[in-house]
């Protein structure tokens, strides 16, 4: 549990969590870099395609050459899932809902699970369940407004958000004025123009811009 609560810390200290998935080995290494030299330290890798697994393992294997790195990997639903990429080496369990099979897994192994919610009774389970940290998806379907409305009912929980958030001024700053701990960026950050040119470059620049945005906005 200790290791769950530090983990959540550095979480919510960073503020941005960046998710993306590709099947090319190269250019997931290459996002990875992109992501930590623009100063990134929580990742989260989805579990989006079939050679998400092996993918995955070869990012674990580099985090030797990236000292502080946290890699998590989303789109975790079922049990099986979640064992392999435990046994893979993610230091943390991303989910777009609520699946009590996979929070026990997690408990079992004592890793960090984030369920995803969108609705009070979802957030009420995930709760009951021990949850602390909860994704809010997606959230360009909710809105910021969704968040005022729910965060007092709810005392001991803290929101991510995923989903349609944009790397602007405007839109994070409502996330964050709403009551979020931290905002997921998958294609609105690491852009397909990005991926198929492999402009890694480009990549850290945006998000050295999106982090000292993020800082300057909480």
């Amino acid at each position: 549990m200790e290791r769950e609560a530090i983990l959540i810390g550095q979480i919510k200290a960073e503020g941005v969590l960046p998710l993306y998935y590709h099947d090319d080995i190269s250019v997931c290494e290459g996002v990875l870099r992109a992501l930590y030299n623009g100063g990134v330290r929580c990742v989260e890798f989805t579990n989006r395609g079939p050679q998400a697994l092996a993918n995955f393992t070869h990012l674990v294997s580099l985090k030797s050459s990236m000292p502080g790195l946290i890699l998590g990997i989303g789109t975790i639903k079922t049990p099986q899932d979640a064992s392999a990429f435990i046994d893979a080496g993610a230091d943390f369990l991303i989910s777009p809902c609520f699946d009590a099979s996979v929070a026990d897994v997690a408990y079992m192994h004592k890793v960090l699970w984030i369920p995803g919610c969108m609705t009070p009774t979802e957030i009420h389970v995930a709760q009951k369940s021990g949850a602390t940290l909860l994704k809010l998806f997606p959230g360009n379907v909710l809105g910021p407004g969704f968040v005022d409305a729910v965060k007092t009912l709810f005392a001991g929980v803290d929101f991510l958000v995923t989903g349609g958030v944009e790397p602007t001024t405007q839109n994070i700053s409502a996330w964050f004025k709403a009551g979020v701990v931290g905002v997921g960026l998958g294609s609105k950050l690491i852009t397909k123009e990005i991926l198929a040119n492999k402009n890694f470059e480009q990549l850290e620049a945006q998000t050295k811009e999106l982090l000292a945005l993020v800082k300057a906005l909480r």
